[in-house]
């Protein structure tokens, strides 16, 4: 039963507007006259009753012709209302889990925003059932318990829904509020994202994303006979790559649609092997925008992010390595099949995760798609004493405040949904010493997040792997806190390794101990030799071919002027600064000449 008079509730730009027969009443300190005019730009209105069920729906240009507009007051004749649309009820929903969920009584929404003040849900239907986009304003009296907004809608489709939410509340930016409801914001918990569906496809570079959900299909099979390989840290291989480079180009000799994708890793398993490799770490497949560089003028608008170190949400498998352009469902699918068959060959499946930043960038050019947008100042670390300025310690504009207790436990939910729903071996955490800041920023000895991965049930069989390091300075490497469970890149490894081939004075001794298991760094407490992953070169800084190659960085062509990178490379040019090439040839550091796709790592001085 519909309990009040119907309402009309359509989201403005600048907040949320309800209009009757008789007015318009602006919510916000709009006047009534802009609100008429965005009112009319709209595709479309949504008819509510009071408390937030939907009845109809009308187009715009069919419903509103304005009458008068007077200083006191503006008049509107009521709309004519379609009878096409679908009616839905609306319950008030449950506060947990966060996320989208399938309950009795219906699809239930929820998410956190401690300082909002406004929160609608919208939602775009299958196109065989409507077309358009419906917007629900949560009532803060109901749909709110504590910190979280809810709903929960009966009779939704259990795919093919896409949704987002327009928050608003203090727009006070010194004290670190960044709210803006003209932005469409991504579910921090939403499980898959949908996109462009494309890679790099720069016909639909300004594409939005929502989150959807599949309650249709039925559990993975992982098969009879599927086991873990369990290999033991003293023993792994670990080889890094990136799942679309490795077999993107045509030299991979893979069908073009499966190139570049979760399946087409499957195809070259048996050259793994041939390698000797027991373990692959994944460049992060976590939802990113490739296309993020290309959506203002900029020295870097002709890139794309190939890496993957800027994501969008924590929890949804990167879409667009799905083969054929298949979506969201089919890339959780297929990265499904991708872990079940390097399992099935004895080869553990490591994750580059990175939740030291987002996508989201700095104050001066943000992209909001979520975090920012629904809680700056709980998800960011600020400045509260500098104008609330995001403090930067991960060197891209924004640091993930992550020992708040809200987002320590998003990125806890994160990893194990990862190795529950995925079957993941284990994760290397980029740029990890900025797990162990506290929420202003300043370091702390035994950071609440690294040691609640530490003892995680669900996370206990894991291989953790810290990059112990950050851009703020804060060097871990052999003092990362570490309850005798995190493993280390040893960038000292690394260091004196190059040194030492290169002929600098002094380094017999430091090589000894690096080849001999770094006891000056891992003998403590329970800490073993194994807990030094050792490397020579990886995807930050020189590859192995500009190691013998270069004195100096040339990545010319990215459009960071040399500033990316680290410039202490211990690299040595063999007596010239690689070969005579002609100047308009130039390599940069993101090109590897003359190696195959199948071993390139992409091991660019930038992270793009």
């Amino acid at each position: 039963m519909i309990r009040g008079p119907p309402q009309i509730v359509q989201k403005c730009p600048t907040g949320i507007v309800t209009v009757n027969r008789t007015n318009i009443v602006p919510r916000t300190h709009r006047h009534a006259l802009q609100e008429l005019q965005q009112l009319r730009r709209r595709d479309s209105f949504r008819l509510f009753s009071s408390d937030h069920r939907i009845l109809k729906f009308c187009t715009s240009e069919e419903a509103f012709q304005p009458r008068l507009v007077a200083a006191a007051k503006l008049q509107e004749e009521a709309p004519p209302m379609l009878d096409t649309f679908p009616s839905f009820e609306v319950s008030l929903g449950l506060a947990h889990p966060l996320g989208v969920s399938e309950i009795e009584s219906g699809i239930n929404f929820a998410i956190f925003s401690q300082h909002a003040s406004a929160v609608t849900l919208c939602i775009i239907l299958p196109k065989s059932v409507h077309d358009g986009m419906i917007e629900l304003a949560l009532d803060p009296q109901k749909n709110r318990t504590g910190d979280i907004w809810h709903i929960c809608i009966k009779e939704l489709p259990q795919g093919g829904v896409l949704y987002g939410y327009r928050i608003d509340g203090p727009r006070n930016w010194h004290e670190g509020h960044r709210f803006d409801d003209s932005i469409i914001l991504i579910d921090p918990y939403a499980k898959l994202i949908e996109g462009r569906r494309a890679f790099g496809d720069e016909s639909n570079k300004m594409c939005r994303f929502f989150g959807t959900y599949d309650f249709n299909s039925l559990p993975f099979d992982w098969g009879e006979n599927y086991k873990l390989p369990n290999i033991p840290e003293k023993d792994l291989v670990i080889y890094e790559m990136n799942v679309r480079a490795f077999t993107a180009d045509e030299t991979s000799s893979l069908d073009q649609d499966q190139r570049g994708s979760y399946l087409g890793l499957i195809e070259k398993i048996p050259h793994l092997l041939e390698l000797g490799v027991n373990a692959v770490e994944l460049l992060p497949v976590f939802e990113f925008d490739e296309l993020e560089l290309q959506r203002r003028p900029n020295p870097r608008d002709h890139m794309i992010n190939t890496w993957g170190y800027s994501t969008i949400n924590f929890f949804a498998p990167m879409s667009r390595y799905a083969s054929c352009g298949g979506g969201p469902v089919r890339a959780s699918w297929e990265f499904k099949e991708m872990v079940k068959a390097l399992h099935g060959a004895g080869i553990e499946v490591i994750l580059d995760v990175v939740y030291n930043h987002t996508n989201e960038a700095d104050d001066e050019n943000p992209y909001t798609t979520s975090f920012r947008g629904i809680d700056n100042k709980v998800y960011y670390m600020v400045d509260l004493n500098n104008n609330a300025q995001l403090l930067n310690f991960a060197g891209c504009g924004n640091t993930f405040n992550c020992n708040h207790p809200t987002v320590m436990e998003l990125i806890l939910e994160s990893l194990r949904h990862w190795v529950t729903e995925y079957h993941v071996d284990g994760f290397r955490f980029d740029l990890a010493s900025v797990l162990c800041r506290g929420t202003d920023g300043t370091p702390i000895n035994a950071p609440p997040l690294v040691k609640a991965i530490s003892k995680d049930s669900v996370l206990s069989r894991c291989k953790i792997i810290a990059e112990p390091w950050d851009c703020g300075g804060l060097y871990l490497v052999g003092k990362f806190p570490n309850w005798d469970r995190w493993a280390e890149w040893n960038g000292k490894y690394r260091d004196d390794i190059r040194r030492f081939i290169k002929g600098d004075a002094g380094m017999k001794g430091n090589f000894a101990t690096r080849i001999a298991g770094s006891a000056d760094l891992y003998r403590v407490n329970k800490r073993k030799p194994y807990h030094s992953v050792n490397f020579v070169i990886a995807h930050d800084g020189f590859t192995l071919y500009d190691l013998v190659s270069y004195n100096n960085k040339h990545n010319d062509a990215n459009g960071e002027g040399g500033n990316d990178g680290c410039n202490d490379n211990f690299s040595w040019n063999c007596g010239i600064e690689a070969y005579a090439i002609p100047e308009s040839k130039t390599f940069s550091n993101n090109f590897l000449p003359r190696i195959g796709a199948e071993d390139a790592k992409f091991a660019m001085s930038s992270r793009y």
